[in-house]
């Protein structure tokens, strides 16, 4: 199945259907909100709540053990403080409904859940200031730290083998590389490939294993201002990419996303990176390795999202959104090289841990 045939497409009408059959809600307000391959809903309803409905691929929904333990971990960090959305039960008690439905492909079931709206504007809307960066760097690092508590009957459907967006998968960009060719930047994700295999990976047993959230990006993050160009962390969205990892890898592609909308993207890692370690400091093997990383991530995500567009050619200016600008920046790294990117990452994060922002509320 293709991934255009399997991304749901409800029409404004079947998702009045399924919110008043299944939660007892009379949507007021329904309008689509953007997705990679699911597909997302603001609803406000008639009496008074605002949510989310989501409704998943029909071949992530074949998964349900991994869906709901992704569910778990929301509610989760939810109760430990972390401002992740949360699932609503349904008229049955249930937090996810396997429903089949028509969306011009004939009957096929999708898992649906309620989730809670939460407030805010997402980091690719805002001008990103060091005091928010180096906010990002702290959430994720806590993030990583609170699920290493987790307990689940269930956990270990987070090893998932090959998955294609986890950073341990670099490899796997071969099978995709072809959607590559005649473009130049092909040659550089080959190079990064290769320093990939030949220095990421025989340090990976020196790394510090966690569960990854794995899709920190610039729109998977709200924020809140608190003060004049001042923002607080208002939501955490899309656990799909969640799986067992490193820390260090949560760490690149934080540092990655938040690369993408910056006039200055260079000096993005400083503030992440400081605020990342007033929570969990980096080993050595770890320091290291995050250069090839972060361009393992901008190789995954242009080579992917090129594959994405072949599928899903009307959904193009999404999937692109970071290849954008992403292009450029991989470019740029990789021409400086290792060395002297490392020198201009280093110096500014000594810089912005003793930042005067960093200590107030």
């Amino acid at each position: 199945m293709s991934m255009k045939e399997s991304k749901p497409n409800l029409s404004h009408s079947q998702v009045m259907e399924i919110v008043k059959r299944l939660f007892g809600l009379t949507a007021s307000t329904i309008h689509p909100l953007p997705s990679y391959d699911d597909q997302n809903f603001y609803v406000a309803s008639s009496e008074g709540g605002e949510y989310v409905l989501k409704v998943m691929n029909s071949v992530d929904s074949q998964n349900f053990t991994l869906l709901e333990l992704q569910t778990h971990a929301m509610n989760f960090l939810h109760q430990r403080g972390l401002p992740a959305q949360t699932a609503l039960p349904n008229l049955t008690g249930q937090l996810l409904s396997l429903e089949e439905i028509d969306c011009g492909y004939g009957m096929q079931k999708y898992l649906v859940r309620l989730l809670t709206y939460l407030p805010g504007t997402t980091i690719a809307k805002i001008t990103s200031s060091p005091q928010i960066l180096y906010e990002v760097g702290k959430m994720a690092a806590t993030l990583d730290k609170v699920l290493l508590q987790m307990e689940h009957p269930n956990i270990s459907a987070l090893q998932r083998e090959n998955f294609r967006w986890n950073l341990g998968s670099i490899p796997l960009l071969n099978q995709y590389l072809h959607v590559m060719d005649g473009d130049p930047v092909q040659k550089i994700v080959k190079g990064v490939m290769e320093q990939y295999q030949a220095q990421v990976v025989p340090k990976l047993t020196l790394f510090r294993k966690c569960i990854n959230h794995g899709d920190l990006n610039d729109h998977n993050l709200l924020v809140e201002p608190i003060g004049p160009s001042r923002y607080k962390i208002s939501g955490i969205l899309d656990f799909g990419d969640m799986s067992y990892g490193y820390f260090i890898f949560e760490l690149a592609i934080a540092i990655m996303y938040m690369m993408i909308e910056n006039s200055n993207p260079i000096d993005v890692r400083g503030p992440v990176v400081a605020g990342w370690e007033s929570v969990f400091p980096l080993n050595d093997a770890e320091k290291d390795a995050l250069y090839f990383l972060v361009l393992g991530r901008f190789c995954q995500s242009l080579v992917l999202a090129r594959h994405a567009v072949i599928q899903q050619p009307e959904n193009t200016e999404y999937l692109m959104t970071t290849a954008k600008t992403g292009v450029h920046h991989l470019y740029r790294l990789w021409e400086l090289g290792k060395e002297e990117v490392e020198r201009i990452w280093f110096r500014s994060v000594a810089q912005f841990s003793h930042a005067t922002f960093i200590d107030r509320d």
